[in-house]
């Protein structure tokens, strides 16, 4: 029997537009994958010739998730360019925010763009609530929310919404499909829990505003410093920042890590098989420092699953090629010198990806020429196998309630563990950074700006911005001739995962994580959807739209009003 391809677009429950091919053989066994970003990006474009303060104002706009960490990284390029350092206090804060972020991030991908895949909304239905409630009692002594009373009022919505006809997005899963695991009574506990994230990131989003000024797009950072300063000095700002993230702690607790031990209970032999297991490439920066000497993450490179051998990180040696992307400039190139112009080809006439030539708007990175996966994975394989104090106890517990080794980490299943994990962790540790800022400010150190004069800099400078976010590590690279923007890349977490192949054929993480995978029904590839959303894809990241035909879209003219 010959060979089949699937197609997935677009790739739901996700940020962007992605297109997933795959090909499976007579036992619906897949042997080939392509993943395809299905918009452009022109930020960089948009960058050029601006003033360099201005930056971070623009390069936000690059996601409407992601706004902070674009915030972030592309003033600390400019300040990387220019040698301006920070004071403690604007590194604290934005580092207050950044936590509070990850946090956020992470519950809102597992339950509410991930869990799905796990979870059958349809079986909650046919659990019995007592049975439910010690169900819960087996990953917790504790379990958040866990009353008969709230149990059976959640089994009352679901089956409201059910017999009204308003699903809404339960409506169109898989439901029933034989990959699912959960009992009746796992899935209620799980719904349940979904319902509590949606009120506990909602607070967090109040959390990540209290010294951002709004989420998203935020406003509160200028090349120098930040401009938070009336909220540093506020008692109660800070009071009600913490009161925020001891609620969402209590969820980690008493929610989040029990669910995902629970997860791990019925689908161990998922995870024991490597279903979505990668090339076992792991790249992190590290960063976020604290107290007197303390560091959050740990930065690395693991190749092929060697985790006793752990290389040191060298942005030098990052670059990007396109001899499979929509652009141009197809050789490895580094993101100092890179290029964006872009190069569009048709799909071919049965409407597939043209796999054999440009795929993707996504470019390849590549670190010494390999693929490198990122995000909370390749952090806590990394801070584990270095032995941190601080990553290696959360971790080893984890494994020692579970009974997973530190390979069954690098599959599906395994990538929700470590988000749910450094969720924990930041959680835990934000508190220190909290207390940090107030040591400074009981001494009188209420300093949240480094002053510069801006026609005394230099008028030629490149620097860059490289961080540790939600999905991996961030990189914003810039170039100043003539005190403005001459180039300006991004290389985002998703372009490092979902990059297409490169010119030598080499796949990227999402696609060599697909290759192996069985489908239990091919008409309904539910396996598919639990590698990709694995990764907490955010394709507006990696892409914008264009015209692809150059034509002029449309002309709007905006009229002012004013009072003369």
């Amino acid at each position: 029997m010959a060979s089949k391809k699937i197609v997935i677009d677009p790739i739901t429950r996700i940020e962007g537009h992605l297109r997933i091919e795959v090909e499976v053989d007579e036992n619906n066994v897949v042997t080939e994958a392509w993943a395809s970003g299905q918009l452009f990006r022109g930020i960089e474009i948009i960058l050029k010739g601006r003033d360099p303060r201005d930056v971070g104002f623009i390069a936000q706009r690059i996601c409407g998730v992601c706004t902070n960490v674009h915030y972030r990284a592309s003033i600390s390029a400019v300040e990387d360019a220019y040698g301006i350092g920070l004071p403690k206090n604007a590194e604290i804060i934005r580092n207050l925010v950044t936590l509070a972020l990850f946090v956020q991030d992470h519950i809102i991908h597992y339950y509410h763009l991930h869990s799905l895949d796990y979870v059958d909304v349809v079986s909650a239905l046919e659990a019995e609530p007592s049975q439910a409630v010690e169900c819960a009692k087996k990953y917790h002594e504790h379990p958040y929310r866990n009353s008969h009373a709230n149990i059976s009022a959640v089994k009352e919505k679901l089956s409201s919404f059910v017999k009204a006809g308003r699903l809404g997005l339960f409506a169109n899963g898989y439901w029933g499909h034989s990959a699912y695991k959960f009992s009746p009574e796992e899935n209620l506990v799980h719904m349940s829990h979904y319902l509590e994230a949606l009120r506990i990131q909602s607070e967090l989003g109040k959390a990540v505003a209290i010294f951002a000024g709004k989420t998203p797009h935020p406003q509160n950072l200028v090349v120098g410093g930040v401009t938070s300063v009336a909220d540093m000095l506020n008692p109660q700002r800070l009071n009600d920042f913490m009161f925020i993230l001891k609620d969402a702690h209590d969820f980690i607790e008493r929610a989040y890590i029990p669910d995902m031990k629970m997860a791990v209970s019925a689908y161990r032999d998922e995870i024991k098989s490597g279903h979505g297991r990668g090339s076992g490439n792991f790249m992190a920066v590290g960063g976020y420092r604290f107290g007197k000497a303390e560091q959050l993450f740990e930065g690395g490179v693991i190749n092929g699953h060697d985790f006793e051998h752990i290389d040191s990180f060298d942005d030098g040696y990052i670059t990007e090629e396109a001899g499979r992307s929509w652009y141009v400039d197809e050789e490895p190139t580094s993101p100092y010198e890179g290029k964006t112009e872009p190069f569009y080809t048709d799909l071919n006439e049965d409407g597939t990806l043209k796999s054999e030539g440009k795929y993707s708007w996504i470019k390849a990175p590549r670190y010494k020429g390999e693929p490198m996966e990122v995000g909370p994975v390749a952090r806590m394989l990394i801070g584990y196998s270095k032995g941190s104090k601080i990553i290696k106890p959360y971790v080893q517990k984890f494994m020692d309630d579970t009974g997973l080794e530190l390979l069954d980490f690098s599959t599906s299943l395994g990538r929700n563990a470590a988000r749910a994990i450094e969720a924990q962790i930041c959680c835990d540790y934000i508190f220190d950074f909290c207390s940090d800022l107030i040591e400074n400010i009981k001494y009188y150190d209420e300093q949240t700006w480094t002053k510069y004069v801006f026609e005394e800099l230099p008028k030629e400078a490149k620097g860059r911005g490289i961080f540790e976010v939600p999905r991996g590590v961030l990189s914003h690279f810039v170039r100043i001739e003539d005190a403005k923007i001459s180039n300006f890349q991004a290389v985002v977490p998703t372009t490092w995962n979902a990059s297409p192949k490169d010119a030598s054929g080499i796949r990227g993480p999402y696609e060599e994580s697909l290759i192996g995978i069985s489908l239990a029904d091919a008409s309904s590839p539910l396996e598919v959807l639990r590698v990709i959303h694995s990764f907490d894809p955010c394709l507006a990241c990696a892409v914008h739209i264009i015209d692809t035909k150059g034509r002029e879209l449309s002309v709007y003219k905006v009229g002012t009003l004013c009072n003369v």
